[in-house]
This record gives C-alpha cells, structure tokens and sequence, in this order.
C-alpha cells in the first residue's frame, strides 16, 4: 500500500516480484515514451486512480502482461492512445470512471482479449460508434451510466445495443426534451430520424448502419444507399434496348423502301379492240355502237397514239364481240 504518499515514480525498493501495488492519490509522472513499473513483472492488480495522469501513451503497461485488474478511475484522462494498452492480453478489469473521455478510439480495445469488466461511467461521452459497440459485445459488464448522452440519431446503435443487453439506467443529457428518458426505451420517432437499418446481434462492421436526419444522411459505408447503381443500369438497358428497336424498326423500313423501288415496266404490247385513251369516263352510253363501230374500222388510229408506258394494264376495255348494241 503506497497510496497517499505524493510519490512522482513508483518507489525502488519494492520487490520485484509483489502481485499487488496500491499507488492511489499520488502525484505519479506517466512517461510519454517507455513503460511503466517495467521492474515488476508479476503484477496482478494495480491502482492508480486518483492521479492527475491526463493522458495514457503507447504501450505505457506493456511489461505487466500478468496483470488482471487496473484501476485508472479520477484521473482526468482525456486521451486514450489506440496502444494504450498493449500487452495487457489477461486483463480482467478496467476501471476508467471519473474521467473526462470524449470518445472512444476503437483499436484500444483489440489486445484486450480477456477484459470481463469494463466501467466507463461519469466521462464525458456522447456517443459511441458501431464498431466500438460491436468490441464490447465481448465484454459481459459494461457500465456507461452518468455520461452526457446525445440523443439524437447518432446514439441509435447504443439504444439498440442497450436494448439487446437489457441495460437500464443509461439516460439522455440533451435534448432538453429528452432529458433524463432513458435511451434504451427511445425510438425511432423519439429521435427524429427515420431508420434504413435495425443493429444486428452481430455487427460485422460498422458499415450496417445507417441513418437519416433531417437533410443528412451519415453512410458509415454501409449497404444501406447502393441502390443508385441499380437505377443507372436499369436506365442505361432501357436506353440501349429503345436504340436498338429504333435500328430494327429503321431497318425493316429501308429494306421495304428498297424492294418497292425494284420494279419494272411490263413490256409494250399492242392494244387490241381499243387504246388507252379510251376509259369509262369519255364513253357515252347512248352513242356506244357508233363508238364501236368505228373501233374497228380503223384499227390503226388508236396504234398510232402514244402508249402509257407506266407499267399498268388498264381492265376496262371492251372486246369487240362485247359491243353494245
């Protein structure tokens, strides 16, 4: 028990191998680069609260790998390097109350395979992002409470997370409305937002969630917002098949333009038994014998008038058995 002692460095004389070590309320110097207590390697519980440390470097415990409980409560830590905790792999507690956390740098909790504990309570968080969530899913006590909570629509994965872990007591800070409710019990609706996405039991990343709110939308590159790429194709099919009815329907239309001007003139043949000035509408009934008559007396009137070399075969000319009477 060295608590109490206004010790800047952790006293020499003890032995080597002590398993535990009280340093509570001292005035101990945290070293930006090294470790700290490197000469006691057995250490299994060690409490350093209520030290003004304010901030932890990399790899500050990495020569405590047997410790299982650290005490870092009342020290005014606002920063948490990501290595802060390297090497700590037998971790059972962590105890960070009191402090003055803002947020929470995710990778602090990857060499923390054991960690049965964790307090977080009194900082100063607002938020935590998925990713953090989804790395204390492995931790079966996690306590959050009396932290300033923002909810808004960026404390929905806590609320679901809360939710799922059955956690109470973890209370709004703003908006003033929802002061004091606590946010396991809020909704969509309380939150103001419209939600694409519920958090799953098993996060996979952080990219499945995504939220909408107001005139903002926040992707943490989640599936949620992919269907642009769907509508651009369906759009581009749709253009490519009407360009290419447009070239079929083009096509048919030349090659039927193309046939109906391969024709050819009939050959001249001589007409008999009338001419082509000859049609029904010059032909007066009363007078159709003399008419005929007169056909076939000259023959070769009607030989000498210019043929309509049109192509056409005019039908209504009469015979000359088929004259009237």
């Amino acid at each position: 028990d060295c608590s109490r002692k206004s010790f800047l460095h952790a006293p020499s004389s003890l032995p080597s191998n002590i398993t535990g070590l009280d340093l509570s309320f001292n005035s101990l110097v945290i070293p930006h680069h090294g470790t700290l207590l490197m000469h006691f390697p057995s250490l299994r519980s060690l409490n350093l609260s209520s030290n003004a440390l304010l901030a932890l470097g990399p790899a500050v415990f990495s020569s405590l790998g047997a410790l299982r409980l650290l005490d870092l409560s009342s020290c005014s830590i606002t920063y948490l390097h990501a290595d802060a905790f390297k090497g700590l792999g037998n971790l059972h507690t962590l105890l960070l109350r009191n402090n003055s956390l803002q947020e929470l740098e995710v990778p602090f909790f990857l060499p923390l395979k054991a960690l049965f504990h964790l307090d977080l309570q009194h900082n100063a968080l607002v938020s935590v992002d998925a990713l953090s969530l989804q790395l204390m899913e492995a931790v079966p006590q996690v306590r959050l409470e009396g932290n300033p909570w923002v909810c808004d629509c960026t404390v929905y994965p806590l609320q679901q997370w809360l939710q799922h872990r059955q956690a109470v007591q973890v209370t709004c800070a703003s908006p003033p409305g929802l002061r004091g409710r606590e946010v396991a019990a809020l909704d969509s609706q309380d939150l103001g937002c419209q939600m694409k996405q519920r958090f799953p039991r098993e996060v996979s990343t952080a990219q499945q969630i995504t939220t909408t709110h107001s005139n903002t939308t926040t992707l943490p590159t989640g599936k949620g917002g992919r269907s642009w790429p769907y509508l651009v194709g369906f759009l581009l099919a749709a253009i490519g098949i009407s360009i290419l009815i447009a070239l079929a329907a083009k096509c048919k239309l030349f090659h039927k333009n193309f046939a109906s001007y391969r024709h050819r003139p009939l050959p001249e043949t001589s007409s008999i038994g009338g001419s082509p000035m000859e049609d029904g509408s010059g032909w007066d009934r009363g007078s159709s014998g003399q008419e005929a008559s007169k056909s076939n007396a000259m023959p070769g009137v009607a030989d000498l008038q210019p043929e309509d070399d049109d192509g056409f075969i005019e039908d209504n000319y009469i015979q000359p058995s088929e004259q009237l009477p």
